[in-house]
């Protein structure tokens, strides 16, 4: 496993100490567990962005869907 160094303001640090103390984790555990939540929500982010940018996928218009979805029976 790799370690890695960063700096972090003192307020962060403290709120990182007082989660670690509350949950009985490491700060090592807090912070690689926060950049793994990132990570995937990040790759899950950059898709969605990418589906977004296809030219091919159609764009809607709301007040089109609207309309419909009012005027169903």
């Amino acid at each position: 496993m790799s370690q890695i160094t960063a700096r972090l303001p003192d307020e962060l640090v403290a709120e990182l100490d007082q989660a670690a103390r509350t949950l009985r984790r490491t700060r090592a555990e807090l912070v690689r567990q926060a950049v793994e939540y990132y990570l995937d929500d990040f790759e899950d982010i950059s898709r969605a962005i990418e589906v977004l940018r296809d030219p091919a996928d159609p764009v809607l218009d709301w007040e089109s869907v609207k309309r419909g979805l009012i005027e169903q029976p």
